[in-house]
């Protein structure tokens, strides 16, 4: 894992964080109040999830 790597991943992993937070702002915001506590994780999880996915390749950094 290099820089490249690393600045892919992480682009990745923020635009996933953001899709999951947007996600679970709408879904809580239906049952009348925002649970920030289940927002904050489903971000975390997703960001972490998505670090994990990139492991196996990223088209955005050529293989070596």
């Amino acid at each position: 894992m290099d820089k490249k790597w690393l600045k892919a991943a992480s682009i990745r992993a923020a635009k996933t964080a953001a899709q999951a937070a947007i996600t679970a702002i709408g879904t809580t915001a239906v049952f009348y109040e925002v649970n920030w506590t289940f927002v904050g994780s489903s971000a975390l999880l997703a960001g972490i999830l998505s670090y994990l996915t990139s492991i196996g390749g990223l088209p955005e950094v050529p293989k070596e």
